[in-house]
C-alpha cells in the first residue's frame, strides 16, 4: 500500500491556500504522485479525461493539434499550477497533449473526484475558480495578441511572460529556468521557425537576451517591454 502523501507538498500552493489541515489531508487521501521523465507524456489528445493534476516539481508543455495538423504551443505548466481539468470544461478528453519539459512530478487525482472535492472544500472551489479565471484572461490576452499585433511585439510578450512565471534572477539578468526552443516560442506566437530565429538572433546581437542550451537569459527586459509595446526599440 503506498505511503500517506505529505500535506506539506501542497500546503504552501495557491490553490490550496486558506484550507485546513484536515481538508488538506482530505484532498490527498485520492491523490497519487506520479513521476515523469523529460520528453514523456502526462496525458494525450483526445484521450479519455479520467484524471485530473497539480504539479509539484518540473515543468509541461501543453500542445494542441488542429484539424489541419498545425501544432500549437497551448501553455507551459509551472509548479502549483492546476492542468487536465476536461470536466470543467464540459469534456470527457484532453483538448491538447501535457509533456514534461524536464522531469516532473505531479499529483493526480480521479476526475470522478472533482466535484465532491469542490462541494466539500469551498477555500479550495474558490482557489480554482480564481486559476481558471487567470488563465481565461491569458489566453484573451495571447489571443488579442495574435490578433492586432506584429510579430515582434508578440514575440517580446511571449518572452517576458515565460520570464514572468518562471525566471531565475542572474547577475546578468533573468533566465527563464527551463529549456525552451525557438519551435516553442514559434508555436506561442503564432508565426514560423524562421521569423523566431532572426528577432532572437537581433535581440542577441543587440545585447537584450543571450542563448544557450535553450535557456534563455533576458539581459534588457525594459527593451523587450518597449517592443512590446510597440515603442522604437533604443537597439535601432
Amino acid at each position: 500500500m503506498p505511503s500517506p502523501i505529505d500535506r506539506s507538498l501542497i500546503s504552501s500552493l495557491p490553490l490550496f491556500a486558506a484550507m485546513s489541515a484536515a481538508s488538506l489531508d482530505d484532498v490527498l487521501k485520492t491523490a497519487t504522485s506520479r513521476r515523469y521523465p523529460a520528453g514523456t507524456s502526462v496525458f494525450e489528445q483526445g484521450q479519455l479525461a479520467d484524471q485530473f493534476f497539480v504539479l509539484l516539481f518540473g515543468r509541461l508543455r501543453v500542445t494542441q493539434v488542429t484539424s489541419e495538423g498545425q501544432q500549437l504551443t497551448i501553455r507551459m505548466v509551472n509548479p502549483g499550477d492546476l492542468f487536465g481539468i476536461a470536466k470543467a470544461l464540459r469534456r470527457t478528453d484532453y483538448p491538447g497533449t501535457a509533456t514534461a519539459v524536464t522531469e516532473s512530478v505531479a499529483l493526480s487525482w480521479p476526475m470522478a473526484e472533482w466535484s465532491g472535492l469542490l462541494e466539500r472544500h469551498p477555500a479550495l472551489a474558490v482557489n480554482a475558480m480564481q486559476t481558471m479565471g487567470s488563465r481565461l484572461l491569458e489566453a484573451q490576452t495571447r489571443l488579442r495578441e495574435l490578433s492586432t499585433e506584429e510579430v515582434e511585439r508578440r514575440v517580446a510578450h511571449a518572452v517576458l511572460r515565460l520570464a514572468n512565471q518562471a525566471g531565475s534572477k542572474e547577475k546578468n539578468g533573468v533566465r527563464i529556468d527551463f529549456p525552451i526552443s525557438k519551435q516553442d516560442i514559434a508555436e506561442m506566437t503564432g508565426t514560423t521557425l524562421h521569423t523566431v530565429s532572426r528577432i532572437l538572433t537581433a535581440w542577441e546581437a543587440a545585447g537584450l537576451i543571450e542563448g544557450g542550451r535553450q535557456k534563455l537569459l533576458i539581459v534588457d527586459a525594459h527593451q523587450l517591454l518597449l517592443i512590446g509595446d510597440g515603442l522604437k526599440p533604443g537597439y535601432l
